[in-house]
């Protein structure tokens, strides 16, 4: 079943989600050459937890930690590892889900160690953008087909890189994953109809590579590129509103000024 959220229900969720995108801000002076991944888990806990919120994903299918943190051709869900030194031109991307009473929010964000390669810059640029043309789409009236026919233009058709298809967005409260399923590819005009009141996910993973994924490490979490190439995530919770879109996460009030209201 899918939850229509109440005006209030929203409010509640942007004031979560500021405290996860408050958390995504202050890793920009965190994360540099030379610290282990786990010191981000620390900062993002401790962040969580000092603004009066919980960090949902701790014990969400019996998974241990506040962030998946996933560093280069890791596509998502990397657990924070006190060995696993970042060094200058890797690609980091860290995600997690705030609840703060009851009130949920959930955002991945893409950073980029020291000084970035071309490589990384563009596709760090493809995978934003991407986002952002998914987003425009959820509005009332429009399907789930829209969206995930956008961004697998831009991303596979425009730029030639590989748009993940085993992991996808989602509807979100009053649980962490709710109905709807929300990928990033398909079939415009295909698919559930957007309503006002949904709130969802738009997360795009993409890959210089092939859009297919390694799952098989032991842990039964990490998921890597199956051709080991470098990968990109970038995720923000909206709502489906009379006016647009409505970004929930947001970390830039100028660049996202029409999405904020």
């Amino acid at each position: 079943m899918i939850s229509l959220k109440s005006p209030r229900e929203i409010e509640e969720m942007k004031k979560s989600g500021a405290i996860l995108a408050g958390m995504h801000i202050g890793l920009r002076d965190i994360i540099k050459p030379g610290i282990s991944s786990w010191e981000i888990e620390e900062f993002s806990r401790h962040y969580i937890e000092s603004h009066d919120a919980i960090a949902a994903q701790i014990g969400f299918e019996g998974y241990k930690y506040a962030t998946c943190v996933s560093v280069n051709d890791e596509i998502c869900h990397g657990f924070p590892r006190k060995k696993l030194m970042l060094k200058n031109g890797d690609l980091v991307k860290v995600d997690t889900v705030v609840n703060l009473d009851g009130a949920f929010s959930d955002s991945c964000w893409s950073y980029a160690v020291g000084e970035p390669s071309p490589e990384v810059n563009k596709l760090m640029e493809v995978t934003h953008k991407a986002m952002y043309l998914g987003i425009d789409q959820c509005v009332i009236g429009n399907r789930i087909g829209d969206i995930g026919s956008v961004i697998q233009d831009y991303v596979e058709n425009q730029n030639g890189y590989g748009d993940v298809r085993e992991f996808i967005g989602h509807g979100i409260g009053p649980t962490m994953h709710e109905k709807p399923d929300v990928p990033h590819y398909g079939e415009a005009g295909h698919g559930l109809r957007l309503k006002e009141g949904m709130t969802i996910t738009v997360e795009p993973m993409v890959n210089i590579g092939t859009w297919q994924a390694d799952t098989s490490d032991p842990d039964g979490w990490l998921a890597k590129t199956a051709d080991g190439s470098l990968s990109c995530q970038y995720e923000h919770t909206l709502a489906i509103t009379k006016k647009g879109p409505q970004i929930l996460t947001s970390q830039d009030p100028e660049f996202d000024a029409k999405y904020l209201f």
